[in-house]
């Protein structure tokens, strides 16, 4: 039944009107620019969780069948032989399923030996469900997920401003009773605030900016 409300909810949220996606403020949130992206790929690659997304050079697996999914399965159970995949990338999925540590034990049976293995997860965010939403994660609890693998890159993928953004919004929208109203206070406040983001290009590279982070993000690596 979630599964089905979830996709619902998706599919609805294509439909929008060209209008609304053209008036739609920008993200509230800058990536890190220091973080790696360059880890090789290799013939088979894995992308969990990318329901709607293009995800070229990926096996591109989610809970259900929708655009651009090739995989529809759990991952607490991937269908996958062992040490299949040279890279794989496990993005903002983690918050929402029951078993973390099985879900990362599943990515680490299916990653080749030297293989590289992606998390990224959130930390000062808001609640949000996809169907569900269970969790956040520091680096050190990201880190006890996979201990037999070795980190090669560490840290902040989005910063205190986009934490102070996105919890501004979300109170905004607490203090409005009608659904119209905070359709449009995210609109107006998006497009006012927005400019604050680049604020994080100063602020990521700080030692405390993880105090206020809003996702963090670890490369691991595969021994072999």
């Amino acid at each position: 039944m979630q599964t089905a409300a979830l996709e619902q909810r998706y599919r609805a949220r294509q439909a929008r009107g060209v209008l609304r996606r053209w008036l739609e403020p920008p993200q509230p949130f800058v990536m890190n620019p220091r973080e790696p992206r360059d880890y090789p790929l290799g013939r088979w690659n894995l992308y969990v969780g990318g329901a709607g997304r293009t995800v070229p050079g990926y096996v591109n697996l989610d809970l259900f069948p929708m655009p651009g999914v090739d995989v529809a399965a759990d991952a607490h159970a991937l269908p996958f032989a062992g040490e299949r995949f040279q890279r794989i990338e496990c993005d903002a999925v983690l918050e929402h399923v029951v078993d973390p540590a099985r879900v990362v034990a599943e990515l680490v049976r299916v990653l080749a030996p030297g293989g590289y293995l992606h998390l990224v997860t959130p930390f000062c965010h808001p609640f949000h469900e996809y169907p569900k939403d269970y969790r956040r994660f520091t680096l050190d609890g990201l880190k006890l997920l996979a201990p037999e693998l070795e980190v090669v890159a560490e840290g902040w993928r989005t910063g205190p401003a986009a934490t102070l953004l996105v919890f501004t919004l979300e109170f905004a929208k607490c203090l409005l009773p009608w659904r119209w109203w905070r359709v449009f206070a995210h609109f107006t406040l998006g497009w006012l605030l927005f400019p604050l983001r680049y604020l994080d290009l100063a602020l990521l590279p700080a030692a405390r900016a993880g105090r206020l982070g809003n996702h963090c993000y670890l490369w691991l690596r595969k021994a072999g």
